[in-house]
């Protein structure tokens, strides 16, 4: 590969294939390799533009005639948690969530693997070995962190490290905020929400780091896969006039301009 190309962005659009998110329609992407000395800024410079990673790649969806798929991020230092959410965090108050390199374990793919068998079986990923599971979390070309969430050993004492792993969350650190690569967490563990835990957890840490903002990919309209994300708010959808606010769901405005 020449220099050149390291450090010049080629974009290419996939084949058209059935859409996983909306019955009966057809979906395409755009993407580029996240690769040499820029890939860090790119890949900031393109979540901004709605784009999201997966490995050393950078996609975005670019379907014809449908823009369902929308970019969402959580505005961190203004939300506050719900009742509910409120709820979830308590139930998950014995849960200690310590920030790793992204380094792969056989103890994480042992959650990873549980999880795609009971949620996710016949999805793309369902035939995913440990060997997929290691270039999922290592083949990064910019900042990411393995977040670990365990068990509180009460035993040692309250401010003791965990002990059991129950879920993990893959995580980009961009200049403007966190983005949820992938979460993945034990299904048998089914009164803990732990989905909804870890994005509340991943608001609070961006607020921490002063991060202004956690993107969570793309909320899709119509979709009860996605339809959770509408959830976090105030949050920023991306639109063709840019970044707009929602602080009620169906209620957007323009971001005033800095």
């Amino acid at each position: 590969m020449t220099q050149h190309s390291r450090d010049t962005p080629q974009f290419y659009l996939t084949a058209p294939s059935p859409c996983p998110y909306l019955p009966g329609r057809q979906e395409r992407k755009v993407f580029t390799h996240l690769v040499g000395d820029k890939a860090t800024d790119l890949n900031d410079l393109l979540t901004h533009g709605g784009f999201r990673r997966s490995q050393s790649i950078a996609y975005r969806p670019a379907c014809d005639q449908c823009r369902a798929c929308v970019s969402v991020r959580v505005i961190a230092n203004e939300f506050r948690p719900s009742r509910n959410f409120r709820k979830v965090l308590a139930r998950n108050s014995d849960l200690i969530g310590e920030q790793r390199s992204a380094v792969p374990t056989s103890e994480q793919y042992s959650i990873f693997r549980g999880y795609l068998d009971q949620r996710h079986r016949h999805g793309g990923m369902a035939d995913m070995t440990v060997l997929d599971y290691a270039m999922m979390v290592e083949d990064s070309h910019v900042e990411t962190r393995i977040i670990e969430y365990r068990r509180r050993n009460l035993s040692n004492g309250p401010n003791a490290r965990g002990g059991e792993l129950v879920a993990v969350a893959l995580t980009d650190v961009l200049s403007d905020g966190l983005s949820m690569v992938y979460s993945f967490f034990d299904p048998s563990e089914t009164t803990r929400s732990l989905g909804t835990f870890m994005i509340l957890d991943h608001i609070a840490r961006a607020r921490r780091q002063g991060l202004p903002y956690v993107y969570l990919g793309y909320w899709i309209e119509g979709s009860k896969k996605m339809d959770y994300k509408s959830r976090y708010l105030p949050q920023q959808r991306l639109a063709a006039a840019g970044w707009l606010r929602v602080d009620a769901e169906g209620d957007t405005a323009p971001e005033p301009q800095e």
